[in-house]
């Protein structure tokens, strides 16, 4: 993913949290619940629960939230069976998109889905052909404020990171999944704070969306995904302006 990609991302990430905290802490503490009752509430033999705890962190989500949501999870009487689903989309100007739910009723997420894609440029495609475009990877991304270059490279080859790259704005670390909680861990005993660390889905190949116009379009169809309530996460191959 380029440069531009990936700081869009980070900063609309950053951007979301201040515009929507509430929204963004209710869906974390959904999918932590989630969870907990699939796996338990102890994260050292949770990986799911590992992850979104990251993700919380990230948001700066307080921890009186987190442990409601754990709470929450661990709860008796609890009946409702959540599905994990994940989408293949083609969007405006034919941008890929991977939408990852958790939902109660398929029917009416699948519908929702829908009719928000019909009315803003987006399709249904066909199953593997958008998901071949992207790969599973941890991504660590360092601001350069936080870390001295060669230090951090140093560190996160040893611990077995697969790349490291740099840009005016700082360095993205990629890792295969399973080295990425031993190549984040060994970022943040050197006392190096990321500024964002997820297991996530990376494109093989990028969409530049040059003009305002498209960027717009797309923005627009990729805010309208994330904020619905079953949606997890959505990746796109969409080069943003940066």
């Amino acid at each position: 993913m380029s440069g531009h990609s990936r700081w869009a991302k980070v900063k609309h990430f950053k951007g979301a949290i201040d515009a929507k905290r509430g929204k963004i802490f209710s869906k974390l503490g959904k999918e932590i619940a989630i969870a907990v009752k699939l796996a338990g509430s102890d994260p050292v033999m949770n990986p799911r629960l590992r992850m979104v705890l990251l993700k919380s962190r990230a948001a700066n989500m307080p921890n009186d939230n987190i442990d409601r949501a754990i709470k929450r999870g661990a709860g008796a009487g609890e009946t409702i069976h959540y599905d994990d689903l994940t989408y293949e989309v083609y969007g405006p100007r034919g941008v890929a998109i991977l939408i990852e739910l958790s939902t109660d009723n398929r029917n009416r997420t699948a519908s929702e889905i829908r009719s928000l894609l019909t009315k803003n440029g987006g399709a249904i495609a066909t199953a593997g052909s958008v998901s071949r475009l992207f790969q599973r990877k941890g991504q660590i991304i360092v601001t350069r404020e936080a870390a001295d270059e060669d230090l951090l490279m140093e560190t996160v080859l040893d611990a077995g990171a697969e790349d490291f790259k740099t840009d005016e704005h700082g360095y993205e670390v990629l890792t295969d999944s399973a080295h990425f909680e031993a190549v984040l861990k060994a970022i943040e005993a050197k006392g190096i704070k990321p500024v964002a660390a997820e297991v996530t889905w990376l494109p093989t190949l990028t969409v530049p969306l040059a003009d305002a116009k498209a960027a717009e379009e797309v923005t627009r169809l990729l805010d309208l995904l994330e904020d619905h309530d079953d949606v997890k996460d959505v990746h796109s191959n969409a080069e943003l302006p940066g």
